[in-house]
């Protein structure tokens, strides 16, 4: 399974964390910042740029991570909404 895959199986799961997710990826006064889901972040470079990866803490504590994608902030929510759409949640209209 793809990164992309992951996060949408993972965090797509409620109404309450995708309106959480597509906020904070829609949010004009977040310029950058980390969203941290059930299993996966997703790292705000800046408006249009995003890079979404797992993390893990190993037994010494240290973070790791192990895959990330980049994905332009309209592909991620088209791909959002796609997942949403198909588990029943009800789409927010970011136009």
């Amino acid at each position: 399974m793809n990164v992309l895959e992951g996060f949408l199986q993972a965090e797509i799961n409620t109404q309450e964390l995708y309106e959480d997710i597509i906020s904070f990826i829609t949010s004009y006064h977040i310029r950058c910042g980390e969203f941290e889901g059930n299993e996966y972040i997703i790292k705000k470079m800046d408006q249009t740029n995003f890079i979404l990866f797992s993390e893990y803490i190993d037994a010494d504590g240290e973070r790791e991570i192990h895959g990330a994608i980049s994905v332009y902030r309209n592909n991620l929510i088209k791909e959002i909404n796609n997942c949403a759409q198909v588990k029943g949640i009800q789409i927010i209209d970011v136009n």
